[in-house]
């Protein structure tokens, strides 16, 4: 039965991560079409046709390695500018490799659709064909995170007592405790509380919600009235709470976090941030938590906060190379922040469908996931590099300077943008993109990233 879960959520994630890329290319397609540049195929993948079908003037296909995908446009790139005697100019080995690439984006290109090339179109027309790829990402994900956080909602505790625990155990060795034999009750379990009450009161003080509760009894300390809902009616419990030290929360009950002289979070071995640690009142039980959906407002600060997580992951990409090598090659462990690929993603949604959680608890872990690739998808395709869309629309937006400062002074219009000379540019991110993808999948294979131990 794991097996089966495990590969339904391989085949599950596989799915979406193909849905995401498809979704991004149709927002390209879809905006050209509308400004009349010709597209002659649309696929899913790169490499070998696996399956293709053509529908009026473009061939629609999947191909055999699921990297990305893309649109072709004829004339992704303007002609080859004359030198002011009408001689073409001595081509260097970089001029060639931009040549070659500009031949290539003329190769379908037939005589009647000789004015539907895409560099012929307004420059603001190009920013939106290029910007509709990463645009239909965050389309796809504002949609996938409204669905878990405002239709299935997101965990949150409550003032019910979930779990009782029996003996007291510091939070920095509570994982490295099999028994309670020689180890003191807890105050709560002690005084009798179970799980299930639902704490109303704390020393005449009504606490609404959690975190009322919560800073009130690490507030407390010593004999301590605690008001319980149990049954539908009110009994009062006297519990002697007592001294331990627990994570540091702020005032609103978020974790603190222990910090560098940079002020950056600490990072542990496992690659999770390291709690502060502070001496509070200590009851010695576990809030109960319930679904509950958020607002449209919440919802999208939920969403920018993800998004800002997104950017500050993407930045730190490159410092987490030697990572994926040393755990792919070295044998060191796989932090859980470390970069996954394709496989790594895949293997993920299986471990997820195999651990046998709720049905609530497992879409929204997937939802989640799924939703941040297509926000790091996002980011990563706006990047101002060729051949990534992001190069494409600083050409854009660059002519588009130009124009506006030619017309501005007077000046007659300047040519296209030749985006065609970063061509070797391309070429080396392109490879550089290979070389990390097969790292990643190296590591993923022989050393993956396990959320769950």
């Amino acid at each position: 039965m794991v097996l089966l879960l495990t590969v339904v959520g391989i085949v599950l994630f596989v799915l979406g991560l193909l849905f995401s890329i498809a979704w991004h290319e149709l927002g390209h397609l879809g905006t050209a079409k509308m400004f009349g540049i010709k597209c002659t195929e649309y696929m899913v993948g790169f490499g070998k046709t696996l399956w293709s079908f053509r529908r009026g003037e473009t061939e629609y296909g999947l191909k055999a390695v699921p990297l990305g995908g893309y649109v072709r446009m004829v004339g992704m790139m303007p002609p080859a500018r004359a030198s002011a005697d009408g001689s073409t100019r001595r081509m260097s080995r970089w001029r060639a490799m931009a040549e070659d690439a500009r031949e290539a984006s003329y190769v379908e290109l037939a005589p009647e659709d000789r004015d539907r090339q895409f560099y012929q179109r307004a420059p603001w027309k190009r920013l939106i064909v290029m910007f509709a790829g990463p645009g239909m990402n965050v389309i796809l994900a504002a949609i996938l995170l409204g669905v878990l956080f405002m239709g299935i909602g997101v965990p949150q505790q409550t003032t019910q007592i979930g779990v009782v625990n029996e003996c007291v155990v510091s939070a920095e060795i509570e994982s490295e405790v099999d028994s309670c034999e020689g180890l003191p009750p807890t105050p709560a379990a002690e005084a009798g509380l179970r799980p299930g009450d639902v704490i109303v009161e704390i020393d005449g003080e009504p606490t609404p919600g959690w975190n009322d509760a919560n800073q009130l009894i690490r507030s407390s300390l010593g004999s301590t009235e605690i008001v319980v809902e149990r049954d539908g009616e009110r009994v009062a419990h006297t519990v002697v709470i007592i001294e331990n030290e627990l994570p540091a929360r702020t005032a609103d009950g978020d974790f603190i976090y222990e910090t560098d002289a940079d002020g950056d979070e600490i990072i542990d071995d496992r690659g999770f941030p390291v709690y502060r640690m502070e001496t509070v009142g200590f009851l010695g039980i576990m809030f109960a938590t319930e679904r509950a959906p958020l607002t449209l407002a919440e919802s999208a600060g939920e969403m920018g906060a993800m998004m800002l997580g997104v950017g500050e992951a993407l930045i730190a990409l490159p410092s987490k190379v030697p990572g994926v090598f040393a755990a792919a090659f070295l044998g060191e462990e796989r932090t859980a922040d470390s970069p996954v690929g394709i496989v790594g993603i895949s293997r993920i949604g299986g471990e997820i469908m195999a651990q046998g959680l709720p049905i609530a608890d497992t879409v929204s872990i997937m939802l989640q996931i799924l939703a941040g690739v297509n926000l790091f998808l996002f980011a990563f395709n706006l990047l101002p590099i060729l051949p990534l869309d992001g190069g494409h629309m600083a050409g854009a937006l660059w002519e588009w300077i130009k124009r506006g400062w030619a017309k501005l002074t007077r000046r007659p219009e300047p040519a296209p943008v030749d985006v065609a000379m970063l061509t070797p540019v391309a070429y080396i991110v392109v490879a550089c993109f290979l070389a990390f993808s097969v790292l990643l999948l190296i590591a993923d294979l022989f050393n993956p990233v396990r959320l769950f131990g």
